[in-house]
């Protein structure tokens, strides 16, 4: 695979040294088979006292499950079941918030979120727009959040978005979808156990996996590619190799792709993703389309970018037997193309790093609109 090696840099002016970003990370992490057992233990030191309750927002299909049986609770915490079948909204943040603070006269003691990145993302708004004031479309962009979130904690229950890791919580607003990008963004603590993402199903499995091969092919083919971001991605995409090529047993793949999704959350921590993830926003905002299969339903068709990645991508596909849904947007009108449109090239950052400042040399609503045909 070819490898652009310009490194895309923040000057402070002619004569003075260049600065670099101080990107947070996840300070604590815990990572094994059977360790979401030390779920209590963890949260136990960061309980303020007896009246302030940890909040566990947890994807709904565990309701009734064993998962959700062995959440820690004790005192007055409470577990809010969410449904991940539509992409996190804003309103959505803010009707937790609302319920919660109507709830408890205290403020909690964490926001734990257990789920995949729909789950992942609204635990990181929550917790933030529980310390922050006004509606969480205020902070929709890049470094807006004024006030340290509320202690959260990350456990994903399925592997490829990186949101464990990331300092991003990407929702749908009423105008845009965009993350709360901030330095508090990023959990306190995360909590990798790969037993808990036993039992997926095969498609969206292949899907939010995707999520995760797409990161690697955009970040190491980016203008913003540095050593940092490399170092990480180059590993996450040999495992995604591993993961969707080899024939490895269950517990292996399990393990290897929980580590492929960190490691490509790590690679655009100090990067930026692509195309794909552009165009997929546009998908996501007006059609509704989850983020995994939708980067999948874009990239399919972005050779002219990333060739070796797509030959590849199909390669994995035809290996797992998958057959990405057609029609998707046979039937929109001018104005549906439009906002599409309107959304995707409104993500600046991706586009650099994709395609250079001059993107829009190469980028016009007519091949935006020419690929979004095909899908």
């Amino acid at each position: 695979m070819e490898i652009k090696k310009e490194v895309r840099v923040k000057n402070s002016g002619r004569n003075n040294p260049v600065e670099y970003k101080n990107f947070p990370m996840v300070p604590r992490v815990v990572f094994g088979k059977g360790s979401f057992a030390q779920l209590s233990k963890i949260l136990m030191p960061k309980r303020k006292h007896s009246e302030a309750p940890f909040i566990f927002l947890v994807d709904d299909v565990f309701e009734n499950q064993e998962l959700a049986a062995n959440i820690p609770c004790i005192f007055n915490d409470k577990i809010i079941f969410i449904s991940a079948e539509e992409e996190p909204k804003t309103h959505q943040v803010d009707a937790i918030v609302d319920l919660i603070r109507s709830e408890f006269s205290e403020e909690p003691s964490g926001i734990v979120g257990i789920g995949g990145g729909t789950l992942l993302d609204l635990s990181k708004a929550v917790a933030i727009m529980l310390t922050n004031e006004g509606g969480s479309a205020n902070y929709q962009g890049w470094d807006l959040v004024t006030k340290p979130a509320l202690y959260h904690v990350g456990i994903p229950t399925i592997s490829g978005t990186g949101a464990e890791v990331s300092r991003t919580t990407v929702l749908l607003g009423p105008e845009k979808k965009l993350g709360i990008n901030s330095d508090f963004t990023t959990f306190d603590q995360v909590l990798l156990d790969p037993d808990v993402t036993k039992g997926v199903p095969k498609e969206q499995w292949f899907y939010t996996g995707m999520d995760c091969y797409i990161h690697c092919i955009e970040s190491l083919t980016g203008t913003y590619l540095n050593a940092f971001s490399q170092s990480y991605g180059e590993k996450s995409l040999d495992l995604c190799k591993e993961v969707f090529l080899e024939d490895l047993n269950e517990e292996e793949s399990r393990d290897k792709l929980m580590m492929a999704s960190w490691h490509g959350g790590m690679s655009i921590a100090y990067s930026q993703v692509g195309v794909a993830h552009a165009m997929s926003y546009g998908l996501s905002y007006l059609l509704g389309v989850k983020h995994g299969i939708g980067n999948c339903l874009v990239f399919q068709y972005l050779e002219e970018f990333y060739p070796d990645g797509v030959a590849l991508f199909y390669k994995m596909m035809d290996k797992h037997n998958i057959i990405l849904p057609t029609g998707i947007c046979k039937d929109l009108s001018d104005e549906q193309y439009s906002t599409m449109i309107k959304v995707a090239m409104g993500m600046t950052p991706l586009w650099e790093n994709a395609l250079g400042e001059n993107w829009r040399d190469t980028i016009t609503e007519q091949k935006l609109r020419s690929i979004y045909e095909k899908i």
